[in-house]
């Protein structure tokens, strides 16, 4: 591809500098800020903050820039999604309650969705009115999905859904939930799997918070008791859910994948206050992890690229979320070695408040792990991308309620 802006990108870019410098500051790129909305002073605000922040740009047209302008959406290419992106990372904006709902639900929907889903969810969505939730993984199902044994039985108009699921991010704060459950039980464990828009109101839902190593409590566990869905809110074909699931997540790992960020300035300021950056090992470690970035930023590039000529996401996003994951582990330890004893500080006491320990260090587990961990994206590059064969097994063939538990 072409890295120069064209004239009509250029032209964008501008525009996206107008608009975000008429609605919000710049922000300090010398400021390290911890962004975990469970670690703020008062989350309820900070979760009113995102929903006003995206009602604005949706109110000024620039919410949903990729998507159909029939939902709301401009009809954009995804380079000029990545301008703006771009563009917005410089400025104090409060973004990331609506990842969910805009990257992962959102595009779902458009794939999968009947026209009441679209006019019921995507316009709310694109507004902040809807903070939306990933009820997948279950507490023996991660890595290996379809295993999920969370049952949903049809009563007349409704499902009956009992079950549990973990590592639910925002799902204290959610209004909805995207939620697979297991509807039939003697076929193959990938095809008796449906998908399922939840109100996360719904009587018979508890959300525990999941104290994290950080401090704070993005993650939740979620245990569903008798919880009625009309038979209205089925995303896909009933025991059609693994290939809706399947965009659900493959629109999750574009979106770390793409988030190449500009920490790399960030790291080397951190050097040179703690002295190390003419160490020739730091050095060399610095020269790595730029290359990390400069992998991540032109596989961003490719990306984008193939989405402005209207090819979906693919498994090639997983070369993207591996060089991501890879990224944050060098980052996280980098920056432990770079401030030493002073690595192991908390807070108040630590630099930049402990914005490196707890971001950089400890807070790499959640893009690492969310959306599949490395080892899942090399077999999905291994299997999809290289035509190499499949694990051996038998669970692709077994009726799931035959397999072993």
């Amino acid at each position: 591809m072409d890295f120069d802006e064209t004239p009509e990108e250029a032209a964008f870019r501008a525009q996206c500098r107008e608009f975000l410098s008429a609605h919000a500051e710049r922000r300090d790129p010398s400021t390290r800020r911890i962004t975990m909305s469970t670690m703020a002073a008062d989350e309820e605000a900070h979760v009113k903050a995102c929903r006003d922040w995206q009602r604005t740009k949706a109110d000024a047209g620039w919410a949903g820039l990729t998507w159909p302008v029939e939902y709301g959406g401009r009809g954009l290419s995804g380079l000029m999604q990545g301008i703006f992106l771009e563009e917005e990372s410089h400025y104090d904006v409060p973004v990331g309650m609506f990842a969910q709902a805009i990257g992962m639900m959102g595009p779902t929907v458009i794939a999968h969705g009947t026209d009441e889903h679209k006019q019921r969810f995507l316009r709310p969505i694109l507004r902040g009115e809807q903070v939306w939730c990933q009820l997948f993984s279950e507490p023996n199902a991660g890595s290996d999905l379809a295993s999920l044994r969370t049952r949903a039985e049809r009563d007349g108009d409704e499902y009956v859904v009992d079950g549990q699921k973990v590592w639910t991010s925002s799902a204290h704060v959610a209004d909805w939930g995207m939620l697979l459950a297991r509807t039939d039980w003697d076929v193959p464990k990938h095809r008796g799997i449906t998908f399922f828009a939840v109100d996360m109101r719904t009587p018979g839902i508890e959300v525990r918070p999941l104290r994290q190593a950080t401090g704070g409590a993005e993650f939740n566990e979620v245990f569903l008791e008798q919880v009625r869905i009309p038979v209205a809110n089925v995303i896909g074909p009933v025991n059609g859910g693994w290939g809706v699931a399947m965009t659900t997540l493959t629109s999750e790992r574009a979106d770390i994948g793409a988030a190449h960020g500009s920490g790399f300035d960030g790291v080397v300021d951190l050097a040179r206050r703690f002295g190390v950056a003419d160490d020739p090992v730091v050095r060399q470690k610095l020269a790595q992890l730029f290359t990390s970035y400069e992998i991540s930023r032109f596989t961003g590039y490719r990306a984008r690229t193939a989405a402005s000529r209207g090819v979906a996401p693919g498994p090639e996003v997983s070369v993207a979320k591996i060089a991501v994951s890879e990224r944050l582990a060098r980052q996280g330890d980098l920056v432990e070695q770079i401030m030493g004893a002073a690595g192991t500080l908390w807070g108040d006491d630590a630099p930049d408040e402990g914005y490196w320990q707890t971001m950089v260090f400890l807070g790499q587990w959640m893009s690492r792990i969310g959306g599949g961990t490395e080892d899942v994206q090399r077999n999905i590059v291994g299997e999809r991308v290289l035509g190499l064969p499949r694990e051996p097994g038998n669970d692709r063939t077994t009726p799931f309620r035959d397999l072993p538990h």
